[in-house]
């Protein structure tokens, strides 16, 4: 598995170099955020607003109405917790082009409750105009700025840092779903770092003779994959979703509304953060503790088909797992 360092840092600079429209602010947390590539480049272009989230985004909603597209950088837990009324009143209403790139979703970071953001989707897919993008690996990191760009509204994106695997070999599309396998027996849904843990379970699965359809999902918002409830609907056991969010209001509770609306009677088992905040810990002990890996989906397999899986964890596939402190991120939060 290829591992790349501060994807984002190089690709933001490298991207941006032919729009001038683009422009880069900061909360104080620019290396952390990875942007002080784009600083040290194009100083012009960039605004350190200092710790003050709230009047970050109201700057960002008054450049977007001059004819710029910000790219507003911070943890994600200080863009939709501190300024949700800012991105509401002055970003989603007008409808401006305002894009906020949020890191440290979930697990990924071991800052515990005041850091992980784990209902971010639930809160910014409520929000009107708004668009939610999530990537898994360093490929989607690579084009997500692009997708962002093209869409005319505002963008919130979960965003990863540091060290990233590359796992997919082609760019993420809006509002498509990639399809990573079929099978009549199961569909197995995941977005973000979860659709790693996903595929550390594909050769146990086939070993133990079921089939399942697997799909990684990068836009949350909208959420509109006829294909996807197609198969769900022509599944034997129903569908799992896995997300490293909670359980309420993100890719579960998107799942299930599609479902509920188009009237497919299927049993849905939900993976992800029960309802609670997170200890401040290692993402493999967090996710392990919150029952959000690889062993934890079988689990979830084994109750859905009514069979016990046999495997070690020899069976299960490799998972790339960063160091919390490395030279590819400016701390370990």
């Amino acid at each position: 598995m290829e591992i790349l360092k501060r994807v984002h840092a190089k690709n933001l600079v490298k991207w941006a170099k032919k729009k001038p429209d683009v422009l880069v602010l900061s909360a104080d947390l620019t290396s952390s955020c990875e942007a002080d590539a784009f600083r040290d480049t194009y100083p012009d272009r960039f605004f350190s607003m200092g710790i003050a989230e709230q009047n970050m985004l109201g700057f960002a909603g008054g450049l977007a109405r001059e004819g710029f597209v910000p790219y507003v950088h911070t943890f994600a837990v200080f863009i939709y917790r501190r300024a949700l009324d800012q991105i509401a009143m002055s970003v989603a209403y007008p409808n401006l082009p305002v894009k906020m790139i949020g890191f440290l979703p979930g697990v990924t970071t071991p800052g515990g409750a005041t850091h992980q953001a784990i209902e971010d989707t639930a809160i910014m897919r409520s929000l009107p105009n708004m668009t939610v993008l999530e990537v898994g690996d360093a490929t989607e990191v690579e084009n997500v700025l692009d997708v962002a760009y093209k869409i005319p509204g505002p963008v919130y994106v979960r965003m990863l840092r540091g060290e990233l695997p590359r796992i997919f070999d082609t760019p993420m599309e809006f509002k498509k779903a990639r399809k990573l396998s079929s099978g009549k027996d199961l569909v197995i849904v995941s977005a973000g770092i979860c659709t790693e843990e996903v595929l550390r379970t594909t050769k146990i699965l086939k070993k133990s003779g079921i089939e399942a359809s697997v799909y990684h999902i990068s836009t949350l918002k909208p959420f509109d994959y006829p294909e996807l409830m197609k198969d769900i609907k022509n599944s034997k056991y129903g569908v799992i979703t896995m997300e490293n969010h909670s359980i309420i209001g993100g890719l579960g509770s998107c799942v299930a509304e599609c479902m509920a609306e188009e009237g497919i009677g299927k049993k849905l088992y939900r993976i992800g953060i029960n309802d609670s905040f997170l200890h401040g810990a290692s993402r493999p002990y967090l996710m392990k503790e919150y029952g959000i890996d690889a062993p934890a989906l079988l689990a979830t397999v084994e109750k859905a088909v009514g069979k016990k899986i046999k495997y070690s964890e020899d069976d299960l596939g490799e998972v790339f797992i960063p160091a919390l402190h490395s030279d590819a991120k400016a701390e370990a939060l």
